[in-house]
């Protein structure tokens, strides 16, 4: 059918002049979230009569306050009574990293409560992911008993907690992140001045 001379077309790619090697990005540098050195882990390990080994950093560390110790900051504990929605809202955008805001939490906590009334089955988790970045304790028992038992308490130990290691809750993680980043600006230059 077709005749054995007919001609074979051949597209060539066309010719690209020569490139740079490709761009990179910088990475951003990781958001730093405070965790206790191993100096903080000893002396609360000494203060406390732990038995935990002071050898092993890995080692579960004693909580800075006790599950009852509600009085020691008392304005904590009259926001928990009140409105418990917003204590939690808080420690979940900062145990998140700031993926979910306080607003979005306290409202699920909310609709929880309203719906069901166990917003321990939803605040037992966070306390869960809470030990886990910062190596705490189960205690005095499970978390979901801590919770269901003496929620208003689990949740202003944990708000007291995280205010132990520095985070001012009313502003956020953003909020949080962003006076570090001043703070250590001020500091940086304050050490180029000397």
């Amino acid at each position: 059918m077709y005749s054995s001379n007919s001609v074979e077309y051949h597209k060539e790619a066309p010719s690209l002049p020569p490139t740079a090697p490709p761009y990179t990005l910088p990475l951003p540098e990781p958001l730093a979230f405070p965790e206790p050195n191993i100096t903080q882990r000893n002396e609360r390990n000494q203060t406390n009569n732990s038995t935990a080994s002071n050898s092993d950093p890995l080692s579960p560390i004693p909580w800075s306050t006790g599950l009852c110790d509600c009085c020691d900051n008392v304005s904590t504990c009259f926001l928990t009574c009140l409105c418990p929605c917003v204590t939690f809202g808080r420690i979940a955008e900062i145990v998140d990293r700031g993926s979910t805001s306080c607003g979005l939490s306290g409202t699920l906590y909310t609709l929880l409560m309203c719906l069901t009334g166990w917003p321990c089955l939803y605040s037992c988790f966070y306390r869960s992911k809470m030990r886990g970045q910062y190596l705490l304790e189960e205690r005095p028992c499970t978390d979901c008993c801590v919770h269901c038992f003496c929620e208003q308490c689990a949740l202003c130990q944990e708000y007291r907690e995280l205010m132990h290691y520095g985070f001012d809750m009313s502003i956020g993680w953003h909020g949080n992140m962003a006076r570090r980043q001043r703070l250590a600006a001020i500091e940086g230059s304050k050490t180029r001045n000397i």
